[in-house]
């Protein structure tokens, strides 16, 4: 899959943005050692061929109400229609994670509900209307030690640089 360059500059605008996307710009060259104009300019560029997809502010789900993480395995009998089923899990506002994988199961969800019975409608609505779900398996996350929204731009660089050798 061919990709688009990141300089060392680029990389480390989006090393910093990825920390704190609510920087001003002017802050943002300052750390990057590079001027305003630069930074703005490259910061555009990346928008526009779709390296930063968006910004979003990440939420402490602890602090404004108890949720109930779901992480859900999902077996498909028939893998033709994996689009279709994708699709509809997707449009789940609870759903905020959605893989396919291999190998085992054809999906991994991670959806974040209220609680018990708020996963059991999901379930529900989701899974036992559906002929081509062969098997769910649903694990309760007990205790979150870490999420990151990203992986870090140097691993990404690192990666990029091994597929060009």
């Amino acid at each position: 899959m061919p990709g688009i360059y990141l300089d060392d500059l680029d990389l480390r605008i989006l090393g910093m943005l990825q920390r704190d996307s609510s920087i001003s710009n002017i802050e943002l060259a300052a750390r990057v050692h590079a001027s305003p104009p630069t930074c703005l300019r490259r910061v555009s560029k990346l928008k526009e061929a779709g390296v930063i997809q968006r910004e979003v502010a990440i939420l402490d789900y602890a602090k404004i109400g108890s949720t109930l993480t779901a992480i859900i395995e999902v077996s498909l009998d028939r893998q033709a229609a994996e689009d279709l089923v994708e699709a509809y899990i997707c449009a789940e506002a609870v759903v905020t994670q959605c893989y396919r994988v291999s190998p085992g199961p054809d999906f991994l969800v991670v959806a974040e509900v209220a609680d018990m019975p708020e996963y059991d409608e999901l379930a529900r609505r989701l899974f036992k209307a559906s002929s081509n779900i062969r098997n769910v398996r649903t694990f309760f996350s007990t205790h979150r030690a870490k999420f990151e929204a990203n992986a870090p731009v140097g691993a990404i660089s690192l990666a990029a640089k091994r597929a060009n050798v």
